[in-house]
């Protein structure tokens, strides 16, 4: 329930929820392709060719995490102070999506900051065992995050009818 009504908070309301949702599935979305659909097709290939798909992979994807970090946060922001006027009238499913949300990020950027520049280092010292072994960590936490993004995406979609 917005704290007013009129054309502003429906403006704010709409254009904030589609970048939410845009959002979220760029971020979740991609989390599940890389898991579940190109981790089983790299199987196959010698290690330094994986290796050096994942790098180009995450090169071109985690830029795209950043920007959907920002619109989230900016989105859900303006969702919350813009339409419900604070947290205190917001639901208890916006206040389980802020947090899981806030760990997802969190555990992005140590994914980000930790084993994928390790795993950049390792490739670019020639060190393809070092370089693997990142890449697994990367991969449970990518896991870990898509567990996360799955049940957020399902609280945003039903907390609204909980009651």
């Amino acid at each position: 329930m917005a704290v007013e009504v009129g054309n502003n908070i429906v403006l704010i309301a709409t254009v904030a929820l589609i970048l939410h949702i845009v959002s979220a599935v760029v971020w979740v979305g991609g989390m599940f392709f890389a898991l579940l659909a190109l981790r089983p097709a790299t199987g196959t290939l010698d290690p330094p060719v994986r290796l050096a798909l994942w790098q180009r992979v995450f090169e071109r994807f985690f830029p795209w995490v950043f920007a959907a970090i920002v619109l989230l946060l900016l989105s859900g922001y303006a969702m919350v102070f813009g339409v419900f006027g604070g947290f205190a009238n917001a639901g208890l499913h916006v206040h389980i999506m802020q947090g899981i949300g806030i760990v997802m990020m969190l555990i992005f950027l140590h994914l980000y900051f930790a084993p994928w520049r390790r795993f950049r280092a390792a490739l670019a010292a020639g060190n393809p065992t070092g370089a693997a072994a990142q890449l697994n960590q990367i991969r449970i936490l990518v896991t870990v995050n898509l567990i996360l993004g799955l049940i957020t995406v399902a609280v945003g979609g039903s907390g609204r009818y909980w009651g």
